[in-house]
């Protein structure tokens, strides 16, 4: 590709630019992975603690079912918001309703009134729902086509380390009491502050046409939408043969958290050990995030070949885990579970090692699985607009089914009964998700939906204007 200038940016587009610069895929990618790193990177180790932090799972139950009635409406809507409003503010008041959850657990902390986290889980749904669908479009649009799953592995990668981290802030500050029944007020404090940074650090985010790939290409063309144009292309999704194949694994893809956390993290072990399951839990998608990607960018040179393959090997070693997870089910049950006195510590040695590796792997299955089908979106498409839409839907089938399985589990649904629904689900979509991958997934990059083709005159304006990436960047910055 040779030097040209978008007209409207009067930027230069010069062939293999560096990745370090403010409006690279790259450096957005990355902004918005330590976005996620504050704010649902925190909000999945508050979770993943069982009961978010408190003995009795009622409260975050109920909490959960509000948070993913609303964001399954507002993860459909969300796209459409997207596309309307850009990153910026979507993503700013997305995060804001983190902050303010967290806060509802310090205030139950004291009070024990439902009511507050409730109401706070149900404006996090909405508020996720804005930010999911954001994250989708420019994880999976930014980036060039065929980086797609070293892109997705790298924003997973950080954003699981905010779980990381968020695992030790319970770990540290609950070290000392073995008995406790619930976390202290400095935890959900410890949140709220990475959360608030989490929110401040969305206004870095550069709107997609903003945003140059290293061979000088434009993200995308688009400025902002309207709500009838939205409104029409959001209801086009619930017929379009592509998003209906892709249900079954929306809907499994948080199913199984509520059975992970409630039902073998929180029903295990103790309280710091809990917290430090949850490092592992989270250090282990970023594992699982980096292989998925490796095999989905480069382990063949046809696209649709590596599709198959990425989705051959989750299924396979989501299968042996699942199993794993059956064998150690069949030995305890929701009415004969360990007491209080006998949950298991990170000292107890053997007993502790195979519970653990079970949580482990439940971790790394979750990032491959949904790095994998976060690549099938990605290669459906190449446009930000196409792209938060569909990100939004998959956000909103995904809440749905987790809303069902928090109010599942509230409902004291047998833990056995719960294992084989997440199991049955993730397996069902697997065939699901080939037949997407034969027959939409396309190895030319200029036949995917919303690339420009090259030797479209639209796509390359021959240079004829002063312009510079660096004055560029300087005046987006």
């Amino acid at each position: 590709m040779g030097e040209h200038i978008d007209q409207e940016n009067g930027v230069v587009k010069t062939p293999m630019m560096s990745k370090l610069r403010y409006n690279s895929p790259f450096v957005q990618v990355a902004l918005i992975g330590l976005v996620c790193f504050c704010c649902p990177g925190m909000f999945n180790a508050l979770s993943g603690m069982g009961g978010a932090g408190q003995v009795d799972n009622t409260a975050s139950n109920n909490a959960n079912t509000a948070l993913y009635t609303t964001f399954a409406i507002f993860g459909i809507l969300g796209g459409g918001i997207y596309n309307i409003l850009g990153p910026q503010k979507t993503l700013f008041a997305g995060c804001s309703t983190y902050v303010l959850y967290a806060g509802s657990l310090l205030y139950y902390n004291h009070t024990h009134k439902q009511s507050f986290v409730i109401v706070a889980g149900g404006l996090l749904g909405i508020g996720a729902g804005l930010l999911w669908a954001a994250q989708g479009a420019i994880m999976t649009s930014y980036p060039p086509h065929d980086r797609k799953g070293t892109y997705i592995s790298m924003f997973w990668s950080i954003f699981n380390l905010g779980g990381v981290i968020g695992g030790l802030i319970p770990f540290v500050l609950n070290y000392n009491r073995t008995t406790a029944v619930s976390v202290n007020d400095g935890t959900y404090i410890g949140f709220m502050v990475f959360m608030s940074l989490g929110t401040v650090l969305s206004i870095a985010i550069l709107h997609p046409r903003k945003v140059i790939r290293d061979d000088g290409s434009v993200c995308t063309n688009i400025k902002y939408s309207s709500m009838s144009v939205e409104g029409v292309e959001i209801l086009k999704l619930f017929l379009n043969w592509k998003m209906l194949l892709m249900v079954p694994a929306a809907w499994a893809s948080n199913f199984f958290y509520t059975y992970q956390f409630n039902n073998v993290n929180g029903a295990l072990f103790n309280l710091r050990t809990r917290g430090l399951n949850n490092v592992f839990y989270w250090g282990a998608q970023m594992i699982g995030s980096v292989l998925v990607g490796h095999i989905m960018d480069f382990s063949f040179k046809s696209r649709k070949v590596r599709g198959l393959v990425g989705i051959g090997v989750v299924a396979v070693l989501g299968t042996g885990i699942w199993g794993g997870g059956l064998a150690k089910q069949l030995e305890y049950s929701r009415e004969h579970k360990p007491d209080a006195d006998h949950l298991l510590d990170f000292k107890d040695g053997t007993d502790f090692a195979g519970p653990f590796v079970l949580y482990f792997s439940y971790g790394l299955l979750d990032a491959m699985y949904q790095s994998m089908v976060y690549w099938i979106i990605g290669a459906l498409a190449d446009d930000s607009e196409i792209l938060s839409r569909y990100s939004g839907f998959y956000k909103g089938v995904q809440s749905a089914g987790a809303a069902v399985a928090w109010q599942v589990d509230t409902q004291n649904a047998p833990f056995l009964n719960q294992l084989i629904a997440n199991w049955s689900l993730t397996t069902v979509s697997y065939p699901l998700l080939v037949l997407l991958v034969i027959l939409a997934v396309k190895d030319d990059s200029n036949s995917i939906e919303g690339i420009p083709k090259i030797d479209d005159p639209k796509s390359a304006i021959p240079a004829s204007a002063n312009g510079s990436i660096d004055s560029f960047s300087k005046s987006t910055a």
